[in-house]
């Protein structure tokens, strides 16, 4: 069974474990969401994209 999920919604899910588990306040993710923002509009952004769309193609090609 293949299950696809969106890296938005992954992320957003470790965000509220973190939150909830880990002791991690609202203040600082909204701190780290700012910052994915300003990367995003960066000169990095497609090295950054090519890297995760490269790890992602890895992880599926792996047969369990």
């Amino acid at each position: 069974m293949a299950l696809s999920i969106s890296a938005v919604v992954l992320l957003a899910i470790i965000v509220f474990l973190l939150i909830k588990k880990s002791g991690l306040k609202g203040g600082h993710a909204v701190v780290c969401m700012l910052l994915g923002f300003y990367i995003a509009s960066s000169s990095i952004a497609p090295t950054i994209s090519d890297l995760t769309t490269n790890v992602a193609g890895m992880i599926s090609s792996i047969k369990f």
